[in-house]
């Protein structure tokens, strides 16, 4: 039987308590170990949002870590993407205490909480990204085995034109309460990052998308495949036909769902 879910501070941050929650398999390990960054638009939700990927991971024998992080308006970029650099190296400063290794430590993003975790998996070492420290453990850095990244905001200077033109207010003024501008967003885009040609690290990536998702462009997954793969790293773009933005959370026993499941199980536990 697996432990109850366990909650503890990570990090504190502007006065502010940063929570993991800890989801750990049965058995003793050592186990593949996943930092799970939540999305909600940069602005809403918390490490609870998906508690149905987090279980299903953990009942396959993944331990996976879902953490809070700074949003507006207590911080805008960078400092929330410095929260999840220092959320991963304190997963891995913690990793042979929760039943993994740090070299076993991989990360997975869904939505915005994709976007800042591509940042990271691009540029582990960014001076602002990697400018808090990791109380207690070993030092390490911010590097990941493997990444998953579900419906990820990969361009959001795209996405942001995109909505406006579609009218959609609430999305766009999401954007306007955590980047300073648009300037930010570009530089602060990982389709930017690879097409500009700077110096990233590309662990092997797994990115899910559904066909039918008006949350983000329809070709943004399938542009950052292409573009990953480009600056020499591996990354498998599943597609879920008529499947919306964030279709695992509503309904996790669906189909789609289970599929999804699947093969985030069977891309973190590949050799």
């Amino acid at each position: 039987m697996r432990p109850p879910p366990e909650d503890r501070v990570y990090a504190v941050a502007d006065g502010m308590e940063l929570l993991a929650r800890i989801y750990r398999p049965a058995g003793d390990g050592p186990f593949p170990a996943v930092l799970e960054v939540h999305g909600g638009a940069w602005v809403n939700g918390d490490r609870l949002n998906n508690v149905a990927i987090a279980e299903a991971l953990a009942e396959a024998g993944i331990l996976v870590v879902s953490v809070d992080f700074r949003m507006p308006p207590a911080a805008m970029y960078p400092a929330p993407v410095a929260d999840v650099n220092r959320a991963i190296r304190w997963l891995k400063a913690h990793a042979e205490e929760l039943g993994s290794r740090p070299e076993r430590v991989g990360a997975l993003g869904t939505s915005s909480g994709g976007h800042m975790l591509l940042l990271n998996v691009l540029r582990p070492h960014d001076a602002r990204y990697a400018a808090l420290r990791v109380e207690g453990g070993v030092a390490h850095d911010a590097t990941v085995a493997f990444a998953i990244v579900c419906w990820p905001v990969a361009d959001p200077l795209t996405r942001y034109r995109a909505v406006r033109e579609r009218g959609n207010e609430r999305l766009a003024e999401a954007h306007r309460r955590f980047w300073p501008d648009e300037a930010a967003m570009a530089e602060g885009s990982p389709q930017g990052i690879l097409e500009r040609g700077e110096p990233v690290r590309t662990p092997p990536l797994l990115i899910m998308q559904g066909t039918k998702d008006d949350n983000l462009t329809p070709d943004m997954a399938s542009r950052f495949a292409q573009a990953y793969a480009m600056a020499g790293g591996e990354a498998t773009l599943r597609l879920f036909p008529g499947m919306p933005h964030a279709f695992i959370a509503p309904d996790p026993a669906s189909p789609g769902a289970q599929r999804a499941l699947g093969m985030m199980i069977d891309f973190i536990r590949q050799p």
